[in-house]
C-alpha cells in the first residue's frame, strides 16, 4: 500500500495564495454591493422636489480622480518592479503610491470644502439631499481607502524588512489587487455621480 504524496512547498504556497487572493475578491464583491445600494438609492432620491438640478462637482475631485488612477499605476509598478527584484524601483514605487493616496484624500476634503464655500452643507437643516449623497458616498470609499492605506504602510514595512522579492510576491500583489479596484470604484462613481445628475 503506497502512501499518499505530501503536498510540496511550492503547492502549499500556491494554494495558500489562491485562498487569500478568493477572501479578497469575496470582500471586494461585498463592498461593491454597498456602493450598487448607495447609488440605486441615489436614482430613486433623484425625484425628490429638493433635489439639487444644476449641482457642479467641485474641481478638486476631477483631480482626485487623476490622482487615485495614478496609485493604481504606482502600485502596478512596484508589484512589476519586485518581480523583477529590483528593490530600488519598488520603495520608489510604493512611496510614490503612499504619496499619491495621501494627496487623494487632502483632494477629497479640499472638494468638501468647496461645496460648503458654495452654500450647500451635508448634514442638519441648511442640507441638501444632492450633497449629502455626495458625502456619504465619498466618505464610504474613503473609509475603504483608509483601509488601503493601512495595508500599504504594512506592504511598506515588510519591503524594507526584505520581506518580498521575485520568488514572494503575494503581499505586494493583495495590495496591487485592492488598490486596483479603489481605483476603479472611485472612477466609477465619480461618473456616476458627474453624469447622472
Amino acid at each position: 500500500m503506497t502512501k499518499p504524496n505530501k503536498m510540496t512547498v511550492d503547492e502549499h504556497k500556491a494554494r495558500n495564495d489562491r485562498s487569500y487572493k478568493l477572501l479578497l475578491l469575496f470582500a471586494m464583491i461585498s463592498m461593491t454591493m454597498m456602493f450598487a445600494g448607495l447609488t440605486s438609492a441615489f436614482i430613486i432620491s433623484k425625484s425628490r422636489a429638493d433635489w439639487l438640478k444644476n449641482f457642479e462637482m467641485p474641481m478638486p475631485f476631477f483631480f482626485s480622480t487623476v490622482v487615485i488612477v495614478g496609485c493604481s499605476l504606482t502600485f502596478h509598478l512596484a508589484k512589476k518592479a519586485v518581480q523583477k527584484d529590483n528593490r530600488s524601483a519598488v520603495t520608489t514605487y510604493l512611496l510614490a503610491t503612499l504619496a499619491l493616496g495621501i494627496a487623494f484624500v487632502f483632494l477629497q476634503f479640499a472638494g468638501f470644502g468647496k461645496i460648503i464655500d458654495m452654500g450647500y452643507y451635508f448634514t442638519g437643516s441648511a442640507s441638501t439631499i444632492t450633497t449629502t449623497f455626495l458625502y456619504v458616498v465619498a466618505m464610504a470609499h474613503l473609509a475603504h481607502l483608509a483601509g488601503g492605506l493601512i495595508s500599504l504602510l504594512i506592504i511598506i514595512y515588510n519591503h524594507f524588512k526584505q520581506k518580498y522579492n521575485s520568488t514572494q510576491t503575494l503581499g505586494i500583489e493583495l495590495g496591487a489587487m485592492y488598490w486596483h479596484f479603489l481605483d476603479l470604484l472611485w472612477v466609477c462613481l465619480f461618473l456616476f455621480l458627474y453624469f447622472f445628475k
